[in-house]
This record gives C-alpha cells, sequence and structure tokens, in this order.
C-alpha cells in the first residue's frame, strides 16, 4: 500500500488510532503499540495531526517529510500534537469527548521553482497544496486546509506561511527563500 492507495475507510482506521494513541498515553504515559495497524501502515510518509476543540485549534504537530513509517508517525505526531504543542497546555484526559482528530497524510513536497516570485500565484493551487516556506535558519509550513478554513487567496496563503516561519510577510519574494508545495489527503472524525 502507497499513500495515493489510502481509503476512506484507511483513513478512519488512522483518526480512529490517532485518538487511541492519545488516549492511550494520556492514562498510562506510554506509547501504544498494535502490530496490525504496524504492518498495515509500513511505508513511509509525511503526516500531521490536527486537534480542534469546538472548532478551535487545539494542537497540531507532524512530519512534513516521509522520515517514519505512518503508523509510527501518526501515534508519534498524534501524542505530540496533544502534549507538545507549545502554544497550547497539554490535553487533559477530560478533555478527550470534546475533542476532534484530523489526519493530514502528505506527498513528499517538491519544490516551486520560478523566475518571477509573482508566478507563485498562478502555480499554487488553494485547497489542494499546502506550503512550506524556508529561508536561512527559519521555516513554517501550512497544511492543504488551512487558507480554505481562513478564505485566504494565494498571496495570503504565502504571506501567513512566511510569517508562520517567523520571516516578514513578504520574505515569499525573496529569490534566497525556497518554497515547497505538497499535498495532502485528510480524514477527520
Amino acid at each position: 500500500m502507497t499513500k495515493t492507495q489510502i481509503s476512506n475507510s484507511d483513513g478512519v482506521e488512522l483518526v480512529r488510532m490517532a485518538r487511541k494513541a492519545v488516549t492511550e498515553f494520556l492514562r498510562t504515559n506510554s506509547k501504544i503499540n498494535d502490530s496490525e495497524f504496524n504492518s498495515k501502515f509500513d511505508f513511509s510518509s509525511g503526516v500531521f495531526v490536527t486537534i480542534n476543540k469546538k472548532g478551535s485549534l487545539r494542537g497540531c504537530i507532524g512530519y512534513p517529510l516521509p522520515i517514519k513509517k505512518l503508523s509510527e508517525g501518526l501515534v508519534d505526531a498524534a501524542i505530540s500534537a496533544a502534549t507538545r504543542d507549545t502554544r497550547f497546555s497539554p490535553v487533559e484526559i477530560d478533555e478527550l469527548d470534546e475533542l476532534v482528530f484530523e489526519v493530514t497524510v502528505l506527498t513528499p513536497p517538491v519544490e516551486i521553482k520560478v523566475d518571477d516570485p509573482e508566478q507563485y500565484l498562478s502555480i499554487i493551487k488553494i485547497g489542494k497544496d499546502g506550503l512550506i516556506v524556508e529561508n536561512q535558519y527559519a521555516s513554517g509550513l501550512l497544511l492543504p486546509q488551512v487558507p480554505t478554513e481562513y478564505g485566504w487567496n494565494t498571496r495570503e496563503f504565502l504571506e501567513y506561511t512566511c510569517q508562520k516561519a517567523g520571516l516578514p510577510k513578504d520574505a515569499w519574494k525573496d529569490k534566497s527563500t525556497k518554497i515547497s508545495r505538497f499535498q495532502g489527503i485528510i480524514f477527520k472524525e
């Protein structure tokens, strides 16, 4: 199986495992190990787990590059999104019923090569592409669903991704800034 062959039922299983991994970690402080799940999702893939509470972000962490097996990356990202996202206090066990889990399985990022930065505006597809902006020692990533959720156009998507990297919002126009795109298959409870 590869990520292009991930079905909706696989997505349901991934989301269920994200919730199960967080629940197990909060209850026992240990990482879940499910050999059947591990063998089914035994291919390398980027993955992000997003946790929302009452329509607001509660945690989001993942791996943009396919550096881990999907089974391992999903469990690690889920636990990290719940307990290590520095923007939020760690999730408490009594919050679990109020949380909605979302899993995004990523394609490998590909650098977008342009002669003129304005070309990004016609190349990047809102709702399809996620972005990674890198400049010297800073980088930032926004998932494909983010600009759709906020109603951003391509310019705003580039600006907010730059800001996520801690860069000025117009850093995407700088020739030394590298912009990559990726796609994601999104599954949500």
